[in-house]
């Protein structure tokens, strides 16, 4: 079920958090980010309603309900979050099928970073 609230770049309770290498919208003030709410929407094994969610949170229910109508737009900036992730993840070695028995992440240069956050 789709959920109706403001039309994008006119979100009331969502912007960009400028102490976050992610470019999705967050909770302003909260650092919460939409993506974080919305997966709790849409939690196969136990959804909760936007009731539920604000309630958990503090939030107001419309923040809760233009998280979730922000992330069922499917802005490009989280498919960007999460290939930045993915990079991240595999430039440091966390995805190698060992990683779990010597657990430190390989040390990469700030510019590396820099460069998977730019992707």
């Amino acid at each position: 079920m789709a959920i109706s609230t403001p039309t994008p770049n006119h979100w009331i309770y969502l912007a960009p958090d400028p102490k976050s290498f992610y470019r999705q919208l967050f909770v302003q003030g909260r650092r919460i980010a939409a993506r974080t709410l919305y997966g709790k929407y849409m939690n196969a094994e136990a959804p909760m309603t936007p009731e539920e969610i604000a309630a958990d949170y503090d939030l107001p229910l419309e923040a809760v309900k233009e998280a979730i109508a922000y992330c069922q737009s499917d802005p490009p900036e989280i498919r960007q979050d999460y290939e930045a992730e993915e990079a991240l993840m595999e430039a440091t070695g966390m995805n190698d099928p060992n990683y779990k028995y010597h657990g430190k992440p390989k040390p990469l240069s700030p510019e590396e970073r820099a460069r998977i956050w730019d992707l």
